[in-house]
């Protein structure tokens, strides 16, 4: 099934599904403030498309497996957050007052306005991600082996601290800073980590692999937890287009569909790493 179709096409696949989860959890809750627009949606989609080929062209997963699937999935979701993301906080010009919480590049709660500077933030910013990567890299042993638990615990939570830390830099001036929220990414990139530590030696995709999942599964909880709840760069705003209520719940099974998908993968996935000894299980029933 997973060897069926190219290469190419997979990662398109691949890359649209990651992209077309994002944009449906971000209209989920933004569109009741900021109405519903076609091109918002869809930039996350072609985004995911063009950052899957990206990533497959230099990582070649194995796409003929769920592994090798589930991996570019969980990559390009990262890679596509923080191209959109770091396109909004230091290249975005936008006007800040519909939000509570900035979205532009902001310190202690404050929009940094000069041009110049944010372009120099977000340079910094690559930089620091781009060091972060290239340690993974050099903490890399050589044949391939799995990361040991020392390793694992840095390696899984190292995607965890930068959402964490970022997070925070943005929220905690305005929402006030939360212990718990603070490592909630950590610990659930590290539980990620565990199972993506079985599908590649790789430690650059084992880290942003589960930040991607990572992010996903925040953003899940965030935005259909308490639909009705305002998300927090909108608190405190009022409902401008409350049409919204309805029409978003079109989305609702699209999206519970990818979730579907995702969850297949990562059960198909875990047996073909041979975490699972499905026969056994099945002979068990069956005598």
């Amino acid at each position: 099934m997973y060897g069926s179709l190219s290469g190419t096409n997979s990662a398109l696949l691949v890359g649209t599904l990651a992209g077309l989860h994002v944009a449906t959890w971000g209209m989920f809750k933004d569109a009741l403030y900021e109405g519903f627009s076609a091109r918002k949606y869809a930039r996350s989609v072609i985004v995911g498309a063009l950052a899957a080929l990206a990533l497959q062209l230099v990582l070649r997963f194995d796409l003929a497996s769920a592994g090798g699937l589930l991996l570019l999935f969980a990559t390009t979701y990262t890679l596509e957050r923080g191209l959109v993301e770091s396109w909004k906080a230091f290249l975005r010009d936008e006007a800040q007052g519909k939000y509570f919480i900035p979205m532009a590049f902001a310190v202690n709660g404050r929009v940094v306005t000069d041009r110049r500077t944010r372009r120099l933030a977000g340079a910094a910013y690559v930089l620091a991600l781009a060091l972060v990567a290239a340690g993974l890299v050099a903490l890399q042993p050589a044949g391939g082996a799995r990361p040991p638990l020392a390793a694992l615990l840095l390696v899984g939570t190292a995607g965890g601290w930068l959402s964490a830390f970022g997070g925070a830099w943005k929220d905690a001036p305005k929402e006030g800073f939360q212990l718990l929220k603070f490592f909630r990414s950590p610990a659930l990139a590290l539980a990620y980590a565990v199972l993506f530590a079985q599908l590649t030696p790789s430690y650059l995709c084992v880290a942003f692999g589960a930040l991607g999942l990572t992010i996903a599964t925040i953003e899940t909880h965030k935005k259909f937890d308490r639909p009705r709840s305002a998300p927090g760069k909108f608190a405190g705003k009022p409902v401008t287009h409350p049409e919204m209520f309805r029409r978003r719940k079109l989305a609702v099974p699209v999206y519970a569909a990818i979730w579907a998908v995702l969850l297949a993968a990562m059960a198909t996935s875990i047996v073909e790493a041979g975490l699972l000894d499905v026969t056994a299980f099945t002979g068990a029933i069956g005598g």
